[in-house]
């Protein structure tokens, strides 16, 4: 399947219906008076987000989609039924945008998050709405009042915890492949990846979610390469995973090169968590790994990991690490999210007790 991750629609709501001018006639009823029913409200359109997809691939071939009008109000009172809703299903991560691609309209990162980003006209009243003490019979209804009409961007932007980033053929792809079910491309030339993809590891019975981007080179932001329009995709994660090739020549440029990248794209990528590993060990001797580890150190400020995919070197401390990065996030979500209910609430609890 095709990956897609940013795609333009059109939408819109439907019409309400039009009231009815009708009047009451039946035998042995000499002033039956207005009975015109009104117009059904248009039908709404929806954007859910559903488990199954990855991609929105399916916008490429479909842009505009449009809800049904409300049915016209009739005779004896009978309001017009409401038109059909139009739902969009869309994958979880996604984000609606305005035609100026600037205004956030919804953030859809829940299984089963549905909005409704275009609401159906009213429908008109009909001519029994118009009876007064002056006017006994009306002859006056209101038309239905006309739906939303929207141009939208679907920015998808995945949901993963742990997010893989480096150079081109920094052996992102092979890591993915050795510790998850996923099976990217994986080949000897520079941007085998070329576009995102998704697996999910396991260690000590704890799974998570991690996420490979194509490889970034110096110019990625300006659109050297393939540009920076995936980094979006590791936004959402909780930690990054930097991965330096030991076959770079000058690996501290190679990993400066990478964060620079970052920075300039979103500098809130840089204060993510960030493991730096060493990877593919294998393919150097012993005393070019040293050097280069020591260059690696250097330049990132932490001990790299020596990580090898291929012969599983490093892999268990890596994914350890990730686990521990990954855990001890949700735990100070969860402490900051105490503190805002006792904020809320009152601190008449103690902290054990917000805590559960």
């Amino acid at each position: 399947m095709k990956f897609l991750d940013r795609v333009k629609v059109y939408v819109r709501s439907g019409d309400g219906g039009a009231g009815a001018v009708s009047f009451r006639r039946e035998k042995f009823i000499e002033f039956g008076g207005p009975d015109g029913g009104d117009g059904g409200r248009g039908g709404d359109v929806f954007i859910e987000a559903v488990s199954g997809l990855n991609t929105l691939i399916d916008y490429r071939y479909q842009q505009h989609f449009r809800a049904k009008t409300g049915m016209h109000g009739m005779g004896r009172n009978r309001t017009g039924a409401k038109g059909d809703d139009v739902t969009l299903k869309v994958p979880v991560g996604t984000q609606v945008y305005a035609e100026d691609e600037e205004s956030l309209l919804a953030d859809l990162t829940e299984i089963g998050q549905k909005v409704r980003i275009a609401a159906g006209g009213n429908g008109g009243f009909g001519n029994w709405q118009f009876k007064s003490s002056v006017n006994q019979a009306p002859y006056r209804a209101n038309p239905g009042l006309e739906g939303e009409e929207l141009t939208l961007w679907f920015q998808l932007k995945l949901i993963a915890d742990a997010g893989l980033v480096g150079l081109p053929n920094a052996g992102k792809s092979t890591f993915l492949a050795s510790c998850t079910a996923a099976r990217p491309k994986i080949a000897d030339y520079p941007f085998t990846t070329l576009y995102p993809n998704l697996g999910v590891a396991t260690v000590d019975g704890h799974e998570f979610v991690i996420a490979d981007i194509p490889g970034l080179i110096e110019g990625a932001h300006e659109g050297v390469g393939i540009g920076d329009r995936f980094l979006g995709h590791v936004e959402r994660t909780r930690v990054l995973l930097h991965l330096v090739s030991a076959v770079e020549e000058d690996v501290a440029k190679a990993y400066e090169t990478v964060r620079r990248e970052l920075e300039l794209y979103d500098p809130g990528l840089i204060e993510k968590p960030e493991i730096v590993a060493l990877s593919q060990v294998d393919t150097v001797d012993d005393e070019t790994r040293r050097d280069k580890l020591e260059q690696l150190e250097a330049v990132a400020g932490v001990k790299p990991i020596v990580l090898s995919a291929v012969t599983r070197h490093g892999m268990p401390e890596a994914l350890r690490r990730l686990r521990r990065e990954i855990a001890d996030f949700d735990g100070e979500a969860a402490e900051d999210q105490a503190k805002d209910d006792r904020r809320r609430f009152g601190a008449t609890l103690s902290d054990e007790d917000w805590r559960g």
